[in-house]
């Protein structure tokens, strides 16, 4: 069995949307990749931090989703990284109420010895930094090292995430910020430039338009699942990339050809992440499902056309 290491948050979220808004619920990167991972054949361990007000409750559940969590570390004078916002009507924007760093400011995490020679490690998105530092912890130098980052890094430590994207294999950012970072407005253009920082392979996220995967001149891509109701975009991206990460760990194939199919089913697992607040959809999703929704990906970009001279 495949090892996948997922370094990031876990947290508290608030979130409000034209559908309703919560309390406190489980949230943060790691949470979101760990639990779409768990859908696949992988042995994976989170790497991240908690106060001492994290419920029990909410490390059980990846216990028994079979995730290893002896390195999500727990501060028990402290308090749990938390994050607040209110999405606009049309659910693609969003305003940040809170941001509460709490014990994330402070975080050195530590890769288990056990997992220091992973398959598949995801950098969930964290200070460029923090992420450097997982990285000089890895024994396998074959090791598929996937990166998540946002503009906020672009803006304030863009020397150093530069460091960062010039030692990884793929890149998943969104299309906004695939834009800032190259300062091109052709995403094939902005792909381009970002192979030349590093990565191989470079997936750009459009939300509720799909995904695109380049890698040199090969291009994909792949449509968002049409949805009756959104309720809650938030950790679609990183519930994406768990799907995506996941399906390469248990297949142990990192070719272009197997990176459209994890594209697939990134897309198909984010598709149920926004159908409730939160993971809630997540905690409770069947392998049956997925397999049903991966049928209605395929139905839905299925066609057959002559093509004459």
């Amino acid at each position: 069995m495949s090892k996948l290491v997922i370094v990031g948050t876990v947290a508290f979220d608030a979130v409000e949307t034209p559908f309703g808004k919560t309390d406190k619920i489980l949230g943060g990167s790691a949470s979101y990749i760990g639990l779409s991972a768990s859908q696949f054949d992988v042995d994976s361990a989170i790497v991240s931090v908690v106060g001492g007000d994290f419920p029990q409750n909410y490390l059980d559940l990846f216990s028994k989703r079979d995730i290893d969590i002896s390195r999500i570390e727990i501060i028990k004078e402290g308090k749990t990284f938390f994050w607040s916002g209110r999405y606009h009507n049309d659910m693609n924007t969003r305003d940040t109420l809170a941001t509460e760093l709490n014990v994330l400011e402070n975080f050195q995490p530590k890769v288990p010895e056990a997992y220091k020679d992973a398959k598949i490690l995801v950098l969930g998105n964290l200070h460029p930094l923090v992420q450097s530092s997982v990285l000089d912890q890895m024994s396998n130098a074959s090791t598929l090292v996937i990166l998540d980052t946002m503009n906020f890094w672009m803006d304030h430590t863009l020397k150093d995430l530069l460091e960062v994207i010039k030692r990884v294999n793929v890149i998943t950012i969104n299309d906004e910020e695939a834009r800032q970072l190259t300062g091109e407005h052709s995403l094939v253009t902005a792909a381009k430039k970002i192979h030349e920082m590093g990565p191989e392979y470079v997936v750009i996220k459009k939300g509720e338009h799909g995904a695109l995967l380049f890698n040199g001149t090969n291009v994909f891509f792949a449509p968002a699942l049409p949805l009756e109701s959104v309720f809650d975009p938030t950790g679609a991206g990183d519930t994406f990339a768990g799907g995506f990460a996941g399906f390469l760990a248990q297949t142990e194939n990192i070719s272009f050809k197997n990176m459209k199919k994890a594209v697939i089913y990134g897309s198909t697992l984010a598709s149920f992440c926004v159908e409730k607040f939160g993971t809630e959809r997540l905690e409770s999703l069947k392998s049956e499902e997925v397999r049903t929704r991966l049928q209605a990906f395929k139905d839905l970009t299925r066609f057959e056309i002559e093509l004459t001279t």
